[in-house]
């Protein structure tokens, strides 16, 4: 693939993570070509037939990992119309003043900083001629409080921000994230394994294995939204897939955020609220 093809491309950091293996058989099954990263190559599972996807080893925790992966992606001459980033670990969970502050450091890292660094080694390599898009997922704790996550959440709000910063800086790139609901993903067991280290959030997770959750159809359905809507209505949003009125078109809710520039962003509000 060169820079005169036009097949779009995704790359996906974190491509063999649950969410991201999904993903990617979805994005194959439209035609896309796919990249992205892999810690374990049996993690990938069908992913590793597949004939449209490349896989490049990459530890997130290690920056010159990261920018290996970036120069073999690089060596592709595959420019990505989407960077989607789908690492993450909910641990370490308990109080904060509990935890190994090296681990929960390396949260951070994971959570949060890895995923930017790649995505600015990466920037230079999306497709010149048209509007790019960059997304990641954020989750419990980005709009309140849950207690004994503190390096889950703490990530999570950085990159809801930095989200916010990158519209401002890349008027070239539609970046946004999105909160996808409950989904069958190793968070869910990293959860169940820290049991009453994870307070009221441990019952909450053993209710929600009762539920349907989220499908992995509708969080593929929701990311296509916002690079449909594009920019002007997805930059620098923070999204829910459950809660937002996306679906059907979402026409109501584009005109609602073309409105309002604050909307689904991090504010301090006289009233109280946070979106």
């Amino acid at each position: 693939m060169s820079r005169t093809d036009q097949t779009p491309a995704v790359f996906i950091f974190g491509l063999s993570s649950d969410i991201g293996r999904e993903m990617a058989l979805r994005f194959t099954g439209q035609g896309w070509k796919v990249a992205g990263t892999y810690r374990q190559k049996q993690s990938l599972g069908l992913l590793a037939e597949e004939e449209d996807v490349t896989a490049i080893p990459c530890d997130a925790e290690d920056p010159d990992s990261i920018a290996a992966a970036v120069a073999e992606f690089a060596a592709l001459d595959m420019p990505w119309d989407l960077f989607l980033s789908s690492i993450g670990t909910m641990e370490p969970i308990g109080p904060f003043f509990d935890l190994d502050f090296n681990n929960w450091e390396k949260s951070v890292t994971v959570n949060s900083v890895a995923q930017l660094r790649a995505l600015h080694g990466l920037y230079p390599l999306c497709r010149q001629e048209g509007k790019a898009h960059a997304m990641f997922f954020a989750g419990m704790g980005s709009n309140n409080v849950t207690a004994n996550y503190s390096a889950y959440i703490a990530s999570k709000i950085m990159l809801i921000k930095m989200c916010e910063q990158l519209d401002e800086e890349a008027g070239d790139l539609n970046v946004f994230i999105i909160g996808p609901g409950f989904l069958p993903t190793k968070m869910v067991q990293e959860t169940l394994r820290a049991g009453e280290m994870a307070g009221e959030n441990y019952q909450k997770t053993l209710d929600f294995l009762d539920s349907p959750g989220t499908s992995f159809d509708d969080v593929f359905a929701h990311i296509n939204w916002c690079m449909k809507q594009g920019r002007e209505v997805a930059g620098g949003r923070n999204f829910s897939t459950v809660h937002d009125s996306w679906r059907d078109g979402g026409s109501d809710l584009a005109e609602r955020l073309c409105g309002s520039p604050d909307m689904f962003k991090l504010r301090r509000s006289a009233d109280g609220s946070s979106r």
